[in-house]
């Protein structure tokens, strides 16, 4: 039998995942879905490690915003592997950034309340999955 591919991605469950207690209730979510936990660190972003994983939003009007807000309290930055194009199906899971716009089922549809605290960040692709796992676990690299 051929092996299958994984592949791996990176998940953070933000400061208002943590402080409201829907840490446990994500990682169940990615789990029932056959998805599994290759890494996991609760963790305060700093301002440097929030530019290094930001980079493309430094310098935008809104990032000063989006930097307080990842940094105001202990983050959990987990590595989660599944099938090769798992970053898909957590994007999925995810629902859109505006919780209003996400369905019902998704994890911004059912728990989120606002776009600027959205709960959960997940990969765009498997390029972002692989540079931002560099920068929260160096040693998986």
């Amino acid at each position: 039998m051929d092996e299958v591919r994984k592949g791996r991605t990176l998940v953070i469950c933000k400061p208002d995942a943590v402080e409201r207690g829907l840490v446990g209730e994500i990682i169940s979510r990615l789990e029932k879905r056959g998805l599994s936990i290759a890494a996991a660190q609760l963790r305060t972003i700093g301002p440097e490690l929030a530019k290094r994983h930001y980079a493309e939003h430094v310098g935008k009007p809104f990032y000063p915003a989006l930097e307080a807000f990842i940094g105001r309290s202990p983050s959990l930055v987990l590595v989660v592997e599944g099938p090769e194009d798992v970053y898909k199906m957590v994007r999925t899971m995810m629902g859109p950034t505006n919780p209003a716009d996400a369905p019902s089922g998704t994890i911004r549809g059912d728990l989120a309340t606002q776009t600027t605290e959205n709960l959960i960040h997940g990969s765009d692709s498997a390029e972002s999955a692989e540079r931002e796992i560099s920068v929260f676990f160096p040693e998986l690299g």
